[in-house]
């Protein structure tokens, strides 16, 4: 699927100082100045939640009402995710190396996930949103994301492809399991800065994590309830980033985009008003986040109203619907880019 044409011809001989214009209108609304009492609350906030959680855990012992603290548990660590991610974005502090400490004691040792490689990640992902060639979201490792990618699979994509979209959700609940392999795999990688100190503190994590939960329930009781954790984890984490992309338009060597189409059209916004906000982290925003990284969190619903005008003036298609509208679109995608795997197995 291509979007080279989605916008009206006449746009073109000025696509180049089309996000200035936008950058001009949100800088004078001062949407991008930082909100040091916005993240002081938010961060105390989730503080409390995650110690909390872990001194109820404490507390309860040995009972099988710990499954609901492990529940309670996978919010406080997608919560933090979310923290880990302002962070990267530099939405929290001007300074690089305090934004990179506060984001390793979030991500690595907090919840076990690699802070330098994921913002690497990230980072290519915002560069080329949806771009089946160079953005990491959307590479065919276990999930199908075009037809092309349909075609040359092989291996686990190609088994799971055809009924890709039925098993994304059950896919979920690995993924929390799956970012902390990815993290300790990263570590091997010379390019990755800072990879004693990152592989120590996820080393931490792990210990600190599974000795904790080792010392207060039995065997079986424990497994179940890292099971249960890391599930609703994983799947937490996939209801926060997945809604924003998939199913958007996935763009090839061909899609010749300025900037602002490139990020508006290939993201989603949801809907839910603010306990979705709180929810979501502020990535329900979307397409606000995509076009100005480094907003905090907490402006970027005011942002809203300046850029959809702003795209409903130049032609340029704003996508916005509720969660579960997110998820059909996402799904159906899923399931029409599997179409040519299932034509083959009959």
């Amino acid at each position: 699927m291509t979007v080279a044409d989605t916008s009206p011809a006449p746009a073109a001989a000025r696509r180049g100082s089309d996000y200035a214009g936008l950058s001009r209108r949100i800088a004078q609304a001062g949407l991008l100045e930082r909100r040091p009492g916005y993240y002081a609350v938010r961060i105390g906030l989730v503080a409390a939640l995650f110690a909390g959680t872990w001194a109820a855990f404490a507390v309860i012992g040995d009972s099988w009402w710990q499954l609901p603290v492990a529940v309670l548990l996978a919010v406080a660590f997608a919560q933090v995710t979310l923290l880990a991610h302002d962070l990267a974005h530099g939405q929290i502090s001007r300074s690089r190396r305090t934004s990179r400490i506060a984001g390793l004691i979030a991500g690595n040792l907090a919840v076990g996930l690699s802070y330098g490689w994921w913002m690497d990640k990230h980072t290519r992902h915002h560069a080329n949103p949806n771009h089946e060639d160079h953005d990491p979201d959307v590479s065919p490792d276990v999930l199908l994301w075009s037809q092309k990618q349909a075609e040359a699979s092989r291996g686990v994509a190609r088994v799971i492809g055809p009924w890709q979209a039925w098993l994304f959700f059950p896919l979920l609940t690995l993924e929390g399991l799956n970012l902390k392999v990815a993290s300790f795999r990263a570590q091997r990688r010379p390019s990755l800065k800072g990879r004693t100190t990152e592989g120590l503190l996820l080393s931490a994590h792990v210990l600190a994590y599974l000795g904790a939960v080792f010392a207060v329930l039995p065997p079986p009781k424990a497994l179940l309830f890292l099971v249960v954790h890391q599930a609703c984890y994983g799947v937490y984490l996939g209801c926060t980033f997945a809604p924003n992309h998939k199913g958007m338009p996935v763009l090839t060597a061909e899609d010749e985009l300025d900037f602002l189409r490139r990020q508006v059209l290939t993201s989603r916004n949801v809907r839910g008003g603010r306990l979705m906000d709180v929810a979501l982290g502020g990535l329900n925003y979307q397409i606000e986040h995509h076009l100005f990284p480094s907003m905090p969190s907490a402006n970027l619903y005011r942002a809203r109203p300046i850029v959809r005008s702003y795209c409903a003036s130049l032609g340029v298609a704003y996508a916005e619907c509720g969660l579960l509208q997110s998820w059909g679109q996402a799904l159906r995608h899923l399931h029409e880019v599997g179409r040519p795997l299932r034509r083959v197995k009959r």
